[in-house]
């Protein structure tokens, strides 16, 4: 199938809507037109030439979501170049490693960042720049006087100012490399997935036909915009069929949510399960869940008046003006499910992977069928792994346009993530129903969701809570939100050794306050249990993770 490409969605879009807002952070002065979108992405352009960047150079973001974020991934794709996009909750020797390992030129980075960041320790930069000032933090002197002669430059090419006719973005590069977005720190082998304009295009375009933007839709952009969920669905396809994109540029706690929600009004709210189910069992459950309740709700007649007003308090809480309530990342509680399917709200639960830029199935909630994830889209076909897969969990594998190429400088996962025959391997367990539904059932993968949309790898955490004191093996899970580590002690005589005078409870206490230290804020351990047992093991010695909860 012909595939647009977003970039063409997006200077149509400029062109059409030259005067009307486009990006803008809540809460701050900061805020673009199309007009002015694009005139900084000339003049961005004019700085990465007046720095020796080349088509095909690599340019790392790493900051909080903001809209001069957005502005520097829309110059640095129309300029050529591949975006690196970087976590800003990171460590900054993870941080450091990725742009090393990405061979990043420029390193843009927002104010957290700058905190805890050395360029020392990332040589092969040009430079660094502050991502809310534009203003070099550190570079050669090709950058230092680049910088420094940029009002002039800009000036004698664009001496009348930006204008429409000088909007030309390219598109005759879709099966070229993109971006390259890290799904986890510097442990080990880092994964880069490498992402291409075509794989961008095809999430654009179907989001684009399949949920058409009206005049003055607005979205929030709450999601951490340097993973391809917030990145795709809040930002770029937004940004490229005119929406109004709004940055969330604070933590999303739940009282600056509702502030969001109340002042944006978005059209379209996109979040992950653990948001919906705090709202749902904090602001609904509680009215509904007493024995006179529960037999109202379930009573004809009455209940549609009692799940009818259910309905408007939640539109309500959500600004006023929700179409569409669209979940991703994880599997949805069924109690809180079942509320929204009773009131009968305008929510799906949509499926995807970084390695698919994300989305692999989608299905619009008036349609949507109760407890799956949609069908797969055109772009993206799907095939279950099972003798029979209506009835017979197997691994779900998916193949097309939306397909990665591939993990950056990584040829070992790159091999064991792709089946002989070319299909890529996600490690989760499901069926199909003869519609082509698709009913997730497990993980083989051991990823957990963070509260915010984060990726978190409970192997990178054990792998350094294994090095501590007296820790012989751990494994980390997720228990209504926190992280909670596992810990089976070294009992020996030489860990009692260790020990001292302390106690094996405080000995671990003192370890998950180390071990706190190195890591996101996201990932960080809120509790250590005691095992008295070594884990129980498969013959191949690893865990079995699913006896543990």
């Amino acid at each position: 199938m012909a595939t647009k490409h977003y970039l063409a969605f997006l200077q149509d879009t400029v062109k059409n809507k030259w005067e009307n807002l486009a990006l803008e952070d809540i809460n701050s002065d900061n805020r673009y037109t199309f007009g002015t979108m694009a005139a900084k992405m000339e003049e961005l352009h004019v700085l990465f030439q007046a720095m020796g960047i080349k088509p095909g150079d690599k340019i790392a973001l790493c900051g909080r979501n903001c809209a001069n974020w957005g502005v520097l991934f829309l110059a640095i794709e129309t300029y050529k170049a591949v975006v690196v996009s970087i976590l800003p909750d990171f460590t900054g020797e993870d941080i450091h490693g990725l742009v090393n390992h990405s061979e990043a030129s420029l390193l843009f980075v927002g104010p957290n960042v700058r905190k805890k960041i050395d360029t020392t320790q990332m040589p092969n930069l040009k430079a660094t720049i502050f991502m809310d000032e534009f203003s070099l933090i550190a570079g050669t002197k090709e950058a230092e006087e680049a910088m420094a002669k940029l009002p002039e430059l800009f000036a004698q090419k664009y001496p009348n100012g930006v204008q429409k006719t000088d909007i030309n973005y390219p598109t005759d590069n879709l099966e070229e490399l993109a971006l390259i977005n890290y799904t986890s720190g510097s442990t080990g082998n880092p994964k880069g997935v490498m992402l291409t304009h075509l794989n961008l295009s095809g999430n654009v375009e179907f989001a684009c036909q399949r949920i058409p933007h009206k005049p003055g839709d607005r979205v929030i952009s709450m999601l951490p915009i340097a993973h391809m969920f917030g990145l795709m669905f809040e930002f770029l396809y937004q940004v490229c069929d005119g929406a109004e994109v709004y940055f969330l540029t604070q933590s999303p706690t739940p009282t600056i949510l509702m502030k969001a929600f109340a002042k944006v009004q978005p059209f379209m709210i996109l979040t992950v399960p653990l948001v919906v189910e705090k709202i749902i069992k904090k602001g609904v459950m509680p009215k509904i869940s007493s024995p006179i309740m529960q037999t109202l709700w379930k009573t004809p007649v009455i209940n549609r008046l009692i799940r009818g007003k259910v309905k408007d308090g939640l539109d309500k809480t959500f600004g006023g003006k929700l179409r569409y309530l669209i979940i991703g990342g994880a599997a949805l509680n069924g109690e809180v499910e079942q509320v929204l399917h009773d009131i009968k709200y305008q929510y799906c639960v949509g499926y995807g992977m970084t390695e698919c830029a994300p989305l692999i199935s989608y299905e619009d909630w008036w349609v949507y069928k109760f407890h799956s994830c949609g069908k797969e889209i055109p772009q993206c076909h799907v095939r279950i792994d099972s003798e029979d897969p209506y009835s017979k969990d197997g691994e779900i594998q998916v193949k097309g346009i939306n397909m990665m190429v591939g993990y950056y400088k990584n040829e070992e996962a790159t091999k064991a993530v792709f089946t002989e025959d070319g299909w890529m391997r996600t490690g989760d367990l499901g069926v199909l129903d003869k519609e082509g539904n698709i009913y997730i059932h497990g993980r083989s993968k051991n990823m957990i969701l963070g509260p915010s949309g984060q990726n978190i790898y409970p192997e990178e955490i054990e792998d350094k809570l294994n090095n501590m004191p007296c820790v012989v093996e751990s494994i980390v899970l997720d228990r209504d939100g926190k992280l909670v580590a596992l810990v089976y002690p070294d009992n020996s005589a030489e860990g009692k050794k260790l020990m001292g005078n302390k106690t094996i409870t405080a000995l671990m206490e003192e370890n998950r306050v180390a071990l706190n230290k190195v890591l996101p804020q996201y990932s960080q351990i809120s509790s250590v249990e005691l095992v008295l047992e070594e884990f129980a093991k498969t013959p191949k010695r690893s865990i079995k993770r699913y006896l543990y909860k």
